[in-house]
């Protein structure tokens, strides 16, 4: 099993409106739609993104308005140049949020027209705009990289220990640099956090959502949304800060992305 993150989740309250702010830009494409009973979801990435890339899913259900937490913090897109992609956006009439300068030079910040944060990464791999990572807050640091350690044999990427907090990135091991990571934000204070649902889940790919998910019981993941309850097409379990994380099947991101 790879156990690649395949997508992101976020809500959104006006769908056209956060269609038109990726694709103008963020230069994004749909990949796929559902229209359900009352909700839509849109699969959107970077034309040219790598097979094993994350996409970013929207999730729109009719008449409801998006309430944040704390516990999600921001998704990531890989640029050439900070300075440059954040002036591009600037000139293109996104509002400015935190530019590279009040960043120490080395990343920057834009906000969606639903308040999600996100982050620019100068990155010398991977699709312009694709995804990076995703930051999640977690309240014990040694717990959270164990989970995704011993549950999805993730191993770290990358570390930054500074006074007051830390961040640790995973992904699973012999993933390809293009593959999306997740973030792990541990805040020494000792904070708890509110989830909100403006933020949904991450999402991985299994070989067999079946036996992937007999796996992760065996590895005592949570029993949350079992595939039974979930019409045998996907199943969620949660780590130990309850952030959803769903199971699917997927060989890429070609042909029709939806099992139902």
């Amino acid at each position: 099993m790879s156990y690649i993150l395949d997508h992101t989740m976020m809500r959104v309250g006006d769908l056209e409106a956060s269609l038109d702010w990726y694709r103008t830009h963020l230069a994004y494409e749909e990949k796929d739609r559902f229209e359900g009973d009352g909700f839509t979801i849109v699969y959107l990435g970077p034309e040219g993104m790598h097979e094993d890339g994350a996409m970013l899913e929207l999730t729109h259900n009719e008449g409801e308005t998006p309430k944040f937490g704390d516990a999600w913090g921001h998704i990531a897109v890989r640029v050439e140049d900070v300075y440059e992609a954040y002036e591009e956006l600037m000139d293109g009439g996104v509002e400015d949020y935190r530019d590279p300068d009040s960043c120490g030079g080395g990343y920057a910040f834009v906000k969606d027209p639903d308040g999600h944060e996100v982050e620019l990464v100068e990155r010398d791999h991977g699709a312009r705009w694709s995804l990076d990572h995703t930051m999640i807050r977690v309240e014990d640091a040694d717990a959270a990289i164990g989970f995704w350690g011993r549950k999805f044999e993730y191993e770290g990427t990358g570390r930054w220990e500074a006074d007051t907090f830390a961040n640790y990135f995973m992904k699973p091991a012999g993933a390809p640099e293009e593959a999306m990571a997740v973030e792990l934000t541990y805040n020494y204070d000792g904070r708890t956090y509110e989830h909100g649902d403006a933020w949904g889940h991450l999402c991985v790919r299994v070989d067999d959502l079946h036996d992937d998910w007999e796996t992760l019981l065996k590895r005592e993941a949570p029993d949350y949304r079992d595939p039974a309850s979930c019409d045998d097409m996907y199943a969620f379990t949660k780590d130990g800060d309850e952030h959803e994380i769903e199971l699917i099947e997927r060989d890429g991101i070609d042909g029709d992305l939806f099992p139902f």
